[in-house]
C-alpha cells in the first residue's frame, strides 16, 4: 500500500474488482482470466508493480521489466501518420486462435446478446476482440474493427463509432478505450483501439481544462491547461454518435496532414481525449534528450494519459513526478507549435459542423 492509499495489487486482480459489473465487462473479464490461466501472455501483469506517484498529477508507474524486448517489433517508418497495409508484415489475421476472445458485430436492436462456442477463429466476423499478449493493464486487449477487411492503422469514422460503443457497453469509468496512430507509438500497422482495466483515476482525466468552443450540434471542445501535455478534450453533444464524429473528424485532419496524436475514450464515452505529440520525431532527429531515450518510454496513448510503464528496476525505483513530466513536456509539442495545431483544428471541424 502506498502511502497515498493506492494499493498495487487492487488494480490487477480479478477478485479486487467491483462486483456489479456491466454484462458485457463480466464476460470480458472471464474470458481474459482464461487466457491468462493458459500461460498466452509474456508477462503475468498480476504480478507487476504500480505505485501512484506524489505530486500534483499522481502519476501511475508500472514496472514490467524487459516488455520492450518481448514486444512484436515496430515494422514500418514512424515519419508518416498514414501508411499503406503490407499483408507480409505481422497483423491481426495472422494471431493464434487462442489470443481472440470475442467476434462481434452490431445488431437492429439496442440488446445485447452472447453466444459461446463460436468457432475461435477472426475469419467468420467483421470485427474482433483480442488479448493484448504484453498486456500493461488488467484484461488489456485489442479492438480490430472488421478484421479481415485488413484495414491500415488510420481513423475512419465507422470504426471510432465502434470503438466509442465498446466503451460504452463497459458501463465503467475505470475501463478505457485508447488509439495511437502511426508516428505516435502504434506498433502495428493494421487498424486497431486499445482497452484495459485501471481502477485509478488517470492524471489527464483530473487535469483542468479551458473551453475553446461548442460545434454546431452541442459538443463542447476544451484544452488541457497545466497538464504537460497539449490535447483537446470533447464532450456532450445531442448523442454518443454526435461526438464520435466531432472526434473522428479531427483525427481524420490530422491523420491527413502527417500529425501523430493519441485518443482516450473515458467516462464510457461520455469524454475523448486527444492529445498530440512528436516524441518519435525528435528521436529521429536526434533532439531527444539521452536521459530519457535510456528509460525506454514509448510515450503512447497509456503514457500520455498518466500511466507509465518502466522497464528498468532502477527507473522505477527512483520515478518522480518532476522527472516523468519533463518527459512528457519533452514528446508533447511546444506552445507555439499547439496553438497553431489548435488554430488548425478548429477551423477545420468549425468548416465540417452542420448550421
Amino acid at each position: 500500500m502506498c502511502s497515498n492509499g493506492f494499493d498495487s495489487t487492487n488494480c490487477f486482480r480479478m477478485e479486487e474488482l467491483e462486483t456489479n459489473l456491466s454484462p458485457f465487462l463480466h464476460k470480458l473479464f472471464k474470458e481474459w482470466d482464461d487466457r491468462k490461466a493458459r500461460g498466452l501472455f509474456h508477462h503475468d501483469i498480476t504480478t507487476c508493480e504500480t505505485k501512484v506517484l506524489p505530486g500534483e498529477h499522481n502519476f501511475v508507474a508500472t514496472l514490467i521489466e524487459g516488455r520492450d524486448q518481448k514486444k512484436r517489433p515496430t515494422e514500418f517508418g514512424m515519419n508518416q501518420v498514414l501508411q499503406p497495409f503490407h499483408s507480409e508484415k505481422f497483423n491481426f489475421t495472422k494471431v493464434k486462435p487462442q489470443e481472440v476472445i470475442f467476434r462481434f458485430q452490431e445488431t437492429e436492436n439496442d440488446s445485447a446478446q452472447y453466444f459461446d462456442g463460436a468457432p475461435p477463429t477472426v475469419s467468420a466476423s467483421p470485427s474482433s476482440i483480442l488479448i493484448n499478449v504484453s498486456p500493461i493493464g488488467y484484461c488489456h486487449v485489442l479492438l480490430v474493427p472488421r478484421v479481415q477487411e485488413c484495414l491500415p492503422q488510420r481513423v475512419d469514422q465507422e470504426s471510432f463509432l465502434l470503438a466509442m460503443y465498446v466503451a460504452k457497453e463497459a458501463r465503467n469509468p475505470f475501463f478505457r478505450v485508447g488509439y495511437n496512430s502511426l508516428g505516435a507509438f502504434a506498433t502495428i500497422n493494421h487498424l486497431h483501439f486499445q482497452a484495459y482495466y485501471l481502477k485509478v483515476q488517470y492524471p489527464v482525466e483530473k487535469a483542468p481544462t479551458e473551453e475553446l468552443t461548442v460545434v454546431g450540434n452541442g459538443v463542447s471542445i476544451s484544452q488541457l491547461v497545466q497538464y504537460p501535455v497539449s490535447g483537446f478534450v470533447f464532450e456532450g453533444g445531442a448523442s454518443l454518435e454526435d461526438l464520435s464524429q466531432v472526434v473522428s473528424n479531427a483525427c481524420i485532419f490530422l491523420q491527413e496532414n502527417n500529425r501523430p496524436f493519441n485518443v482516450l475514450i473515458s467516462e464510457s464515452a461520455k469524454r475523448v481525449f486527444l492529445l498530440l505529440q512528436c516524441y518519435a520525431e525528435k528521436q529521429t532527429s536526434g533532439k531527444a534528450s539521452q536521459e530519457f531515450l535510456d528509460m525506454r518510454i514509448n510515450p503512447a496513448v497509456w503514457e500520455l494519459s498518466g500511466h507509465l510503464v518502466l522497464k528498468r528496476r532502477n527507473d522505477y525505483d527512483e520515478a518522480s513526478e518532476a522527472t516523468l513530466c519533463s518527459f512528457l513536456v519533452e514528446a508533447s509539442l511546444s506552445g507555439p507549435e499547439f496553438q497553431e495545431l489548435k488554430r488548425c483544428v478548429l477551423e477545420s471541424l468549425a468548416s465540417a459542423s452542420p448550421e
